[in-house]
């Protein structure tokens, strides 16, 4: 039986940027679906059932947020609170920023994001367009065409 190969984990960058993470929209089908959630909202968490690890090193980070299988937004990581009932908030601030598109494959939970791998923000007034499906990025950019 093969091995499964492991990746190398996210190592603390030297430079002292902090550490970003990703997660799925999950229930978001559209950009508009993902934005909806952060309409008048003075606060946002996310609740999740394990503290990460390494979450020193993720305040001040970003969350960047999975639709369609294309890293598309960020939000900035406040800090970790743990609730009650001993699970723990992902507190964003609740503001998100459109970054340029980058294929992800989809997974379970959260996964770290280094700061050289981590998408740029869309400048001032550039336009992201429509959120492509990650195939047919894919298949685009094998094409040479975007």
């Amino acid at each position: 039986m093969a091995k499964k190969r492991r990746k190398k984990p996210a190592t603390p960058d030297p430079n002292g940027a902090p550490l970003h993470m990703t997660k799925i929209a999950f229930g978001a089908k559209s950009w508009e679906d993902l934005a909806g959630w952060y309409i008048e909202r003075a606060s946002i968490a996310l609740t999740t059932r394990n503290r990460p690890t390494r979450y020193k090193e993720m305040v001040g980070g970003s969350l960047y947020w999975i639709l369609n299988h294309s890293l598309v937004a960020r939000s900035e990581i406040l800090g970790f609170t743990e609730t009650d009932e001993g699970r723990w908030h992902i507190n964003l601030k609740p503001e998100l920023v459109r970054v340029h598109q980058q294929r992800k494959r989809a997974h379970q939970g959260w996964r770290y994001l280094t700061d050289e791998n981590a998408p740029a923000d869309l400048a001032e007034g550039e336009d992201a367009g429509d959120v492509l499906p990650g195939k047919m990025a894919a298949k685009l950019e094998r094409l040479g065409l975007i």
